[in-house]
C-alpha cells in the first residue's frame, strides 16, 4: 500500500525537489500527482517527472491564467498536452474561477476544451471551481464527463450531493485538520469517492503555517480515518483502490 498526494504543485514548493521527494518517500507516499498550470510550469513538471518516478503529471492551464492567453495560444498549449499524452495521467488543474477571474463566457469556452480533451485522452480531469461550483458541475454534466476529481471543493452541500450522485470524486486538502467544511465533506461523502491532496505549497495542515509539501498528505489521511472510524491502513488501502479504479481501470 502507499499514500497518494492526488494534487500538488511540486515545482512551486520551496527547497530542492530531491529533498521534498525524499521526505515524501520517508512518510510512505508513493505517488505525487503534480499539476503544471501554465506554459512554463507544464514544461517544468514534465522535466521533474522524468527525474523522479514518484512524480506523476497532470497538465492544464489554471482558469485565471487561461484568460490571459489568446484562443490561439490556449489551443497551442492543448496541442502540446495532447502530444504529451503518454507522459500524463490527468488533465488539471483546470476549471473556472469567479473570485479572481471574470469573463464567464470565455471561462466556459476554455473549460469546455479541457473537458473534451480529458474525454479524448480518457484520463481524469482535476477541477478548480472557486465561486463557480454550479457552473462547473453543469458544464461537466453537459459534456458527459465521467472521470472527475473536484479539487478542494468549497460549494454547498446540495452540490456535494449532486457530485456524489454523478459518481465523481473529491480531493480533500491537508487542512482538513482544522477546516470544518472539509471535515463535514469527509463525513458526507463515501470513502470510495475520496482522495487526499496537499495542494502544495498551499493549504498546510497546521493553521497559519505555509510552505506545504507532499509529505503532509498523511495528515489528511489521518483525519479522514478518524472521521470514518477506520484505521489509517484501511484508509490508505481504500484511497489506493480509488486511484487504481479511476486512473488504471482496475
Amino acid at each position: 500500500m502507499t499514500f497518494i498526494d492526488i494534487h500538488c504543485h511540486i515545482d512551486m514548493c520551496n527547497g530542492k525537489t530531491s529533498e521534498i521527494v525524499l521526505r515524501a518517500k520517508k512518510a510512505g507516499i508513493g505517488i505525487i500527482l503534480s499539476s503544471g498550470i501554465n506554459p512554463e510550469r507544464i514544461k517544468k513538471t514534465l522535466e521533474l517527472s522524468d527525474n523522479f518516478k514518484e512524480i506523476k503529471v497532470a497538465l492544464g492551464i489554471y482558469p485565471v491564467e487561461a484568460l490571459e492567453l489568446e484562443d490561439k495560444e490556449l489551443d497551442k498549449e492543448i496541442y502540446f498536452i495532447r502530444k504529451n499524452a503518454k507522459n500524463i495521467v490527468a488533465i488539471g488543474e483546470v476549471g473556472m474561477d469567479m473570485k479572481e477571474g471574470k469573463e464567464i463566457d470565455r471561462q466556459i469556452n476554455n473549460f469546455s476544451k479541457f473537458i473534451l480533451l480529458s474525454k479524448e485522452l480518457d484520463v481524469p480531469i482535476i477541477v478548480h471551481s472557486r465561486k463557480a461550483e454550479l457552473e462547473c458541475i453543469e458544464l461537466l454534466e453537459k459534456l458527459g464527463a465521467k472521470k472527475v476529481i473536484m479539487h478542494c471543493f468549497s460549494g454547498n452541500f446540495k452540490l456535494v450531493e449532486r457530485i456524489k450522485n454523478n459518481r465523481w470524486n473529491f480531493s480533500i486538502p491537508a487542512n482538513i485538520t482544522f477546516s470544518e467544511h472539509f471535515q463535514k465533506l469527509a463525513r458526507e461523502v463515501p470513502i470510495e469517492q475520496l482522495f487526499c491532496e496537499t495542494d502544495s505549497p498551499y493549504l498546510h495542515p497546521v493553521k497559519g503555517m505555509y510552505n506545504n509539501e507532499p509529505a503532509n498528505v498523511v495528515e489528511g489521511y489521518k483525519k479522514i480515518a478518524e472521521i470514518k472510524g477506520i484505521s489509517l491502513k484501511e484508509c490508505e488501502r481504500e484511497i489506493e483502490n480509488n486511484y487504481k479504479r479511476l486512473f488504471l481501470g482496475k
